[in-house]
């Protein structure tokens, strides 16, 4: 029951992200040809992407399947790096840092789109191929890393690559930043931190979100410095372990009219190895809390692995380009959903008034059929999403295909489902 309460909570989390921000207010690129090393910092070149797949659960497909795939469990084990060497500031050069990271993280919340969408597309695109068992594919899949194309993993791994420049003037920040893992929406925070020093004692955890944090001494005194493009946080957020300055404490990080949502981040007393991220939503009298562990006593090393395998098969998917604050701009969502013809996904964007519609996805299936109107109002959006013209309705297009794909979507839907029973 705990399980399926928090998996729950996780839904209704990451749809409450597009859904509730956008009710109140790009051609494809080769994968990038890089190694583990170069993509996930401290990694060891281990295979292609070189996790073990534990054994003890198994994939339970639905009789309508014909060729169930051998029994699996549905990710692989992470992995974490040995720790990072914090890097020595005083009150001062801490302001600097902070100052000039968060411009270069604001600059990504512009120039690149959270994007669910096209590494979805991308694995229909491996399943059109070759009609097998998707539990099959899923197991032994890739999942590329493209350029503005990213989920929380893109995102962090671009971070890392523009935030480099700053160790010519902060000599050993490069030494001291990593990827590190998130376990969201925690229903017993204290049975998890206790399990074990760190995440890999709690065997069913799923590592569902990534950060980028930089382990820092401030004036000697131990903290961490955190950025999640993946949430849209527009700002670097400092966690000491004393909760004096520079400790960010609590901030607004989104005030509609409908809902105000506020974060703040400290240490777990029970382990440190462990940040809190607390959240606070409040619509009208009603206030909803729930707290998400940041592991960040030692780099993640399977954010692709593990991470964004785990996104490919999530039931709701999101293509949302933000402002330098963070703020929803344009973009498009949906639930995946096993509706066919019926299923809707919702298109919206703000070039000064604002404007959300629902259309069928069958509406997309043939492109030169799709009502003029249509295509205006997805071409506004394309625009403000900075795509190239018709870019967004060609992504459309082949969800539309996807969606219809009622084995694909029933095999996704299992192997979601089969995570979220086994996982916390």
């Amino acid at each position: 029951m705990e399980r399926e309460k928090s998996s729950v909570v996780v839904s209704e989390k990451r749809e409450a992200l597009a859904k509730v921000e956008v009710t109140n207010e790009r051609v494809r690129e080769d994968a990038r040809p890089s190694t583990r090393a170069e993509a996930e910092p401290a990694a060891p070149a281990v295979g292609r992407w070189g996790a073990e797949w534990p054994k003890r659960h198994a994939i339970q497909p639905s009789e309508r399947h014909v060729t169930p795939p051998v029994p699996r469990a549905p990710l692989p084990l992470s992995r974490w790096a040995q720790p990072r060497k914090p890097l020595s500031l005083t009150p001062t050069t801490h302001e600097e840092l902070a100052t000039e990271a968060e411009t270069i993280l604001r600059s990504l919340l512009v120039t690149d789109n959270y994007d669910s969408v096209n590494n979805f597309l991308a694995l229909y695109d491996e399943f059109n191929k070759t009609r097998s068992s998707l539990f099959d594919l899923f197991h032994k899949y890739s999942p590329p890393i493209r350029s503005k194309k990213h989920t929380c993993v893109g995102l962090g791994i671009e971070l890392i690559r523009r935030l480099r420049v700053l160790d010519k003037k902060f000599r050993g920040f490069t030494a001291a930043m990593s990827l590190v893992s998130c376990e969201e929406a925690v229903v017993d925070v204290h049975d998890y931190v206790t399990c074990g020093p760190g995440p890999e004692s709690v065997v069913t955890a799923e590592k569902e979100h990534v950060m980028v944090a930089i382990q820092v001494v401030v004036d000697g005194r131990p903290g961490v410095m955190l950025a999640d493009p993946g949430y849209h946080v527009p700002r670097i957020v400092t966690v000491m372990s004393d909760r004096a300055y520079p400790h960010t404490g609590w901030f607004t990080q989104s005030d509609e009219p409908l809902c105000r949502k506020e974060y703040e981040y400290s240490f777990n007393p029970q382990n440190p190895s462990y940040v809190e991220w607390h959240e606070r939503e409040t619509r009208g009298p009603n206030v909803k809390y729930q707290t998400s562990l940041v592991y960040v006593a030692r780099p993640y090393l399977d954010g692709v692995n593990v991470t964004e395998r785990r996104n490919l098969v999530y039931n709701f998917r999101s293509l949302l380009a933000r402002d330098q604050k963070g703020h929803l701009k344009a973009g498009l969502y949906f639930p995946v959903g096993g509706k066919g013809k019926d299923a809707m996904f919702t298109l919206f964007f703000d070039n000064g008034e604002k404007r959300k519609a629902k259309y069928k996805f069958s509406i997309f299936s043939d492109i030169d059929a799709i009502p003029k109107i249509i295509v205006e109002e997805v071409e506004l959006c394309n625009n403000l999403m900075n795509y190239k013209p018709g870019e967004l309705l060609r992504i459309i297009s082949k969800l539309a295909k996807a969606i219809a794909d009622q084995s694909f979507i029933d095999q996704v839907l299992e192997i979601n489902e089969e995570i979220c029973r086994l996982c916390l």
